[in-house]
């Protein structure tokens, strides 16, 4: 089997999966409130390519975990079936999936019985009010419902994915972490990336990782012995708590700004329209659609792939005067 590596050593078995561009959700740090202009249907990977290209990713290419993402990927109608089709794949990869959580009530059994493994749910405040301030849409609610829905499905360990903005909910750092502590989900607070539609992404009004772990300081965190490996997340456990499964409760902190981990990156990118990129902060994409639909075989497909992630770069260059925000928004690239 071949691999794929990069120049720098640094070989991708996780395969990000992007299904839509399209949400349900107008976060402010996302879209503009009228929304984007969503790809073509026609553009869109159908099912059997989005399996195809996923195939080609696990029996030939080395990759071990496959995440579904949007856009929100819930709103895929054919999510089910892609998650069922994936999981009989052999070697067997593991299955997860990031969501806002709307309609994850009535899917998450169907997704457990089809193969997933387990979900991140996005939910950035505890306060209704702004909730519908931040996603412009009443909804808050339907989330909660999501995230019970997955933990009774067994979707666990069920992560929340929090981004602070200041002046906005960095207040509620403290009382999101006691969410999850009592109702046994993991948190985690991501810092908020250079990846809005609007491109008004400001580093000096970003809360960073280090004033997330100020704002927790009164729990007591302990820098977590087992080593991240190749995870996004540096953690720290939680003192006197215990998650889900009776294990030593932690919390999260991805720091992708201001501590990079790009030197152990091992993450490769597939889009809702067929392209390959090698970094979420990639100038550049390859395209795979094409050559799906021209029949090319699985070896041609391999190969292309291949060289798209050579292509890789060292660091994603935030910090570098000459860096250049993706023109694609997060909803377009997928999380």
């Amino acid at each position: 089997m071949s691999v794929l590596a990069d120049r720098f050593g640094r070989v991708a078995t996780d395969l990000r999966v992007s299904l839509t561009d399209r949400c349900n959700l107008r976060c402010t740090y996302c879209m503009p409130e009228e929304g984007l202009a969503w790809l073509p249907r026609e553009e869109q990977l159908t099912d059997d390519e989005v399996v195809r290209l996923i195939r080609v990713a696990v029996e030939r290419l080395g990759v071990t975990e496959v995440r579904f993402t949007g856009g929100e990927p819930l709103i895929r109608r054919g999510l089910v079936g892609i998650v069922r089709a994936v999981g009989q794949l052999l070697p067997r990869p593991r299955l997860s999936l990031t969501t806002n959580g709307i309609g994850l009530d009535k899917l998450a059994v169907p997704l457990r019985d089809a193969g997933l493994d387990r979900v991140n749910v996005s939910m950035d405040t505890l306060d209704p009010a702004r909730f519908l301030s931040l996603t412009r849409r009443d909804r808050h609610a339907d989330v909660l419902r999501g995230l019970r829905a997955a933990a009774s499905a067994g979707l666990t360990p069920v992560k929340i994915n929090t981004v602070l903005m200041r002046g906005v909910n960095d207040d509620e750092a403290p009382a999101l972490l006691r969410f999850a502590l009592e109702s046994g989900y993991q948190l985690r607070f991501i810092e908020q990336m250079p990846l809005d539609a609007q491109h008004q992404w400001d580093r000096h009004i970003m809360v960073t990782a280090d004033e997330i772990l100020a704002a927790l300081s009164g729990f007591d965190l302990r820098p977590d012995p087992v080593s991240r490996g190749t995870a996004p997340a540096e953690t720290w456990l939680i003192p006197g708590h215990v998650d889900a499964a009776g294990e030593p409760a932690r919390v999260g902190v991805i720091g992708s700004v201001t501590r990079p981990f790009c030197g152990d990156c091992d993450r490769t990118r597939l889009t809702a329209d067929g392209q390959i990129r090698n970094c979420l902060f990639a100038s550049e994409e390859s395209d795979l659609r094409k050559l799906l639909r021209d029949d090319a075989p699985d070896e041609e497909i391999a190969d292309a792939w291949q060289a798209a992630m050579r292509g890789k770069r060292a660091g994603h260059g935030i910090d570098d005067p000459s860096f250049l925000q993706p023109i694609r928004p997060m909803s377009a690239i997928g999380g």
